[in-house]
């Protein structure tokens, strides 16, 4: 049984930095995309972003372009979320997701939340203004 296990949650101001893990175990197959999205209160969750385990394609939404990067460690089974510059709107429940679906071409396919066979519990951040 697969299961994602986030943590890096916190508590940070405007323009500080986190990192968020999350740990894949049970997995029986070694090709996969894992992602991370977010939700804020009264809000739909949303994609953040993407990374193709093998070979390391990366796929970000606009809003977080040139401030957080996606990153694997492979021997580990875990993906990192680094978030820099961070602003009171980046506040949400974040939850890690994986997809064994490896043949969408680009950010869209990757982006929606329907594509994702399993999900962690998520962890949250709050940004201080």
């Amino acid at each position: 049984q697969v299961q994602l296990v986030e943590s890096g949650g916190g508590l940070v101001q405007a323009g500080g930095s986190l990192r968020l893990s999350c740990a894949a175990s049970g997995l029986t197959f070694s090709s996969y995309v894992m992602g991370w999205f977010r939700q804020a209160p009264g809000k739909e969750r949303e994609f953040v972003a993407a990374i193709r385990l093998s070979g390391g394609i990366t796929y970000y939404t606009d809003s977080v372009k040139g401030r957080f990067t996606i990153s694997t460690d492979n021997a580990k089974n875990t993906v990192y979320l680094r978030m820099n510059s961070l602003k009171p709107e980046d506040t949400a429940v974040y939850y890690c997701a994986l997809t064994t679906r490896i043949y969408y071409s680009g950010t869209e396919g990757y982006s929606r939340i329907r594509s994702y066979d399993y999900w962690g519990q998520g962890t949250q951040v709050t940004v201080s203004s």
